[in-house]
């Protein structure tokens, strides 16, 4: 049996935290709540401490941990004012403890949990307060909060599934250049004065490298500022309204397969979640524009809430859009035409959350050899244009 790592709460507001044995997470999670408490976070010592670690600088982790937590105490019946109260003395973040007690005084001094969380933009996003409100309208707001969570554990692990995948090309990509670089900034200038001094006629592919290494040695002191003014630059033109379209633009085209199923998963899984949480048809399509970070498909996104309040659905606006994968409008439109279209909707995302992540691992299975190659062939040639040279200049047979 694996040892599992708790925090719980009695039902008078007292912390307790030990280990259990069991099994699995799910039979820990059921002792603890045998034991007479309500349990805030079951794992594993290691996960534990990693998490903890993290805290402190992932605001999406505390905002995680924080509905997980809320979910927990208002599912075992404890009232919202004590439940928060709860959660403010066991906050790890301390700009999260400080955002609860706020939460709690707006509460108390009469908001409503939604309004009082409509407060803090920067933690709780618009997605988030709707849902709530939702929740609050229903009554219904330990249900909403429960999916709220499994939402966001959805949502990080297909992020951090990409930024994983990212990490080691990006590795590679920046060894690479460095190894050209010293190669072409130290190793290189040494040849060229042993050239010097033999004389003779070198080959053009040898005069260009050694043109690109006085270059890079002579002048690295103006290419060096302008190369990190130019990245800025871009940066900056990036994040303005018509480089992040054109920058979107370059991406859809260029990386269509994985933008799209990227963004009909993210787009599925908050459209499901949120009319399943009860949320408003209209309003639900709103908030999931809203999450789609590619502006191409956001506005086509928005094209198609217009069709829709003209009452023409939305299986066939979205059709006409063209932005998402053709398996997923059929399963939208099977979702429409059953009434069950929150249902087939978080279907969808969970099928493209799959394929997203098995076409990231593809793509990265092609971009890896590709750079390696590249970096291999770059260096080849330099090495060949020096070799060529010395041979030509010793009238050896290369």
């Amino acid at each position: 049996m694996a040892v599992y790592s708790y925090r719980a709460t009695t039902f008078e507001g007292a912390i307790v935290e030990g280990v259990i044995e069991a099994p699995d997470e799910g039979s820990a999670l059921e002792r603890v709540k045998d034991a007479g408490v309500i349990p805030l976070k079951v794992t594993s010592p290691r996960k534990g401490a990693l998490k903890k670690g993290m805290s402190l600088r992932s605001s999406k982790g505390d905002l995680l941990t924080f509905t997980a937590e809320l979910s927990a105490l208002i599912g075992a019946g404890l009232p919202l004012d004590r439940s928060l109260n709860i959660l403010a003395g066991v906050s790890e973040g301390r700009q999260m403890q400080e955002v609860v007690n706020s939460v709690l005084k707006s509460i108390r001094e009469g908001s409503s949990f939604s309004d009082a969380l409509k407060n803090h933009p920067g933690v709780f996003p618009r997605l988030y307060v709707n849902m709530v409100r939702a929740g609050e309208t229903g009554g219904v707001l330990d249900i909403v909060l429960e999916k709220l969570g499994e939402f966001l554990e959805t949502a990080k692990e297909l992020k951090d599934s990409v930024y994983s995948a990212m990490i080691y090309p990006v590795i590679l990509a920046m060894t690479g250049g460095i190894s050209i670089i010293i190669l072409l900034t130290f190793v290189i200038p040494r040849f060229s004065i042993l050239f010097k001094e033999m004389g003779g006629t070198l080959p053009v592919s040898t005069q260009m490298i050694l043109h690109l290494s006085a270059f890079l040695r002579d002048l690295w002191w103006i290419l060096l500022p302008a190369g990190a003014f130019g990245v800025v630059a871009l940066w900056r033109f990036i994040k303005t309204e018509r480089g992040a379209i054109v920058w979107d633009k370059l991406k859809f085209r260029f990386l269509r397969d994985v933008v799209s199923k990227l963004e009909t998963a993210r787009f599925c899984r908050t459209m499901g979640t949120l009319i399943k949480s009860g949320v408003p048809f209209l309003q639900a399509l709103q908030n999931s524009k809203d999450v789609i970070g590619n502006r191409v498909i956001a506005g086509a996104i928005a094209v198609v809430a217009k069709d829709v309040k003209e009452g023409k659905g939305i299986a066939a606006p979205l059709t006409d859009a063209k932005v998402f994968p053709r398996l997923a409008l059929s399963m939208i439109k099977v979702g429409e035409e059953t009434g069950q279209l929150d249902t087939m909707l978080l279907k969808v995302a969970t099928t493209y959350e799959k394929s997203l992540k098995d076409s990231v691992k593809r793509f990265m299975g092609l971009l890896e050899p590709a750079i390696i190659l590249t970096m291999g062939l770059v260096i080849a040639f330099i090495v060949v244009s020096m070799l060529v040279a010395i041979f030509g200049i010793l009238e050896l047979p290369f």
